[in-house]
C-alpha cells in the first residue's frame, strides 16, 4: 500500500479554502514522495448526526468528486455512519487514517475538527502524530472581505441570490450538472429553442427562482445562455424546472449531461398576458443576458 499525505473532510463546494488545503497537500506529497489523497464523506456528516440541521449541498457527490480528482492523485469516499461518528479522535486516526490509508502526513484547514463531536483539534493531532509517526500541516484561512471562506458562507450567498459573492468564494461560477430531457417543444414554437434539465437532486441548493444569464458547459465547450429556473406560469406549468436557451447553438442534446452555471439573475418568473408579450420579454432577456455575460 502506498504511503500517503492526506486531507479529510466533507469538502462541500470545493471552494477556495478547500483549494488552498489541496494545493498544500499536493506540494507536501511531492516533497516527501507520497501519494496525495483526499478522503471525503458521503453522506454529509450532519445527515447522520443531526438530520434536521443537515444543509442543502453546494456540490452533489459526483460534482464534488470531479473537482477533487482534478486536484489530487487519489480520492476516497468514506461512508459516514453512526458508528464512524462515535469514534474518538484517537480511534479515527488509528483505525481509519493510519491503518486504512497509510497516512504519513495530514494536511488540514485552520478550523478542522474530527472524531466524536468534532473533539479532535490540531493540538491533539500533533500529539498523536509525535507518537504514531505522522506530521500535521495546518493551512491558514483564505479570506474574502475579511471573512474566512466557508461552505456555510457560500450557501448563504447562493440562497440569497448573491452569485457574485458565491463565485468569488468558490473560485468559479456556481453550477449544477444535469441530464437533458425531452421537453414540450414550446420554445421552438416561439423561436427560442431550449433544453430542459431533469429535476436536480433535492439535496442540491438552488438560488432563488427567476430568469438568469447563464453558461452551459458540454463536452469541454462553454456556451452563453439564458435560463428560466422555476415554474412556467404563462403555459400553466407549476412544476419547478430548469429550461435553458443556448445562444448561437444548433444541435440535439437530448440525453446528454451538461453543466449549467448561474451568472446573473435578470428578473422574477412572471405570467404574461399573451404569447407576443412573452416573446417580447424574452428578446429583452436575451439582450440583458448577452450584456451580462460580456462583463
Amino acid at each position: 500500500m502506498s504511503q500517503t499525505a492526506l486531507t479529510v473532510g466533507s469538502f462541500d463546494g470545493v471552494h477556495r479554502g478547500h483549494q488552498a488545503v489541496l494545493a498544500e497537500l499536493v506540494r507536501v506529497a511531492g516533497e516527501q514522495g507520497l501519494d496525495s489523497l483526499a478522503v471525503t464523506f458521503e453522506p454529509h456528516p450532519l445527515d447522520v448526526v443531526n438530520p434536521a440541521a443537515a444543509p442543502k449541498l453546494l456540490t452533489l457527490t459526483e460534482e464534488k468528486l470531479d473537482l477533487l480528482r482534478g486536484s489530487v492523485l487519489r480520492v476516497e469516499v468514506l461512508p459516514f455512519t453512526a458508528e464512524l461518528a462515535r469514534l474518538e479522535p484517537e480511534e479515527f486516526i488509528r483505525e481509519v487514517l493510519l491503518r486504512r490509508f497509510a497516512m504519513r502526513q495530514l494536511v488540514l484547514g485552520y478550523d478542522h475538527g474530527f472524531g466524536r463531536g468534532r473533539s479532535g483539534d490540531v493540538g491533539l493531532l500533533r500529539r498523536l502524530g509525535a507518537s504514531a509517526g505522522f506530521q500535521v500541516d495546518e493551512v491558514e484561512a483564505v479570506r474574502d472581505g475579511g471573512q474566512p471562506i466557508s461552505s456555510t458562507l457560500i450557501r448563504d450567498a447562493v440562497a440569497h441570490g448573491d452569485l457574485t459573492s458565491a463565485a468569488r468564494a468558490l473560485g468559479r461560477s456556481y453550477a449544477v450538472r444535469g441530464v437533458v430531457k425531452k421537453g414540450e417543444g414550446r420554445g421552438r414554437t416561439i423561436g427560442i429553442p431550449t433544453i430542459n434539465l431533469a429535476a436536480p437532486d433535492p439535496r442540491k441548493l438552488l438560488p432563488p427562482d427567476g430568469v438568469y444569464a447563464a453558461r452551459v458547459v458540454w463536452r469541454g465547450r462553454r456556451y452563453d445562455a439564458m435560463m428560466n429556473q422555476g415554474a412556467r406560469p404563462t403555459f400553466g406549468v407549476t412544476e419547478r424546472g430548469l429550461e435553458v436557451h443556448l445562444f448561437d447553438f444548433a444541435g440535439d442534446l437530448y440525453g446528454e449531461t451538461v453543466t449549467v452555471e448561474w451568472v446573473r439573475r435578470l428578473r422574477d418568473v412572471r405570467t404574461f398576458p399573451s404569447r407576443d408579450a412573452l416573446v417580447a420579454q424574452l428578446a429583452r432577456d436575451a439582450q440583458s443576458a448577452r450584456d451580462s455575460l460580456k462583463l
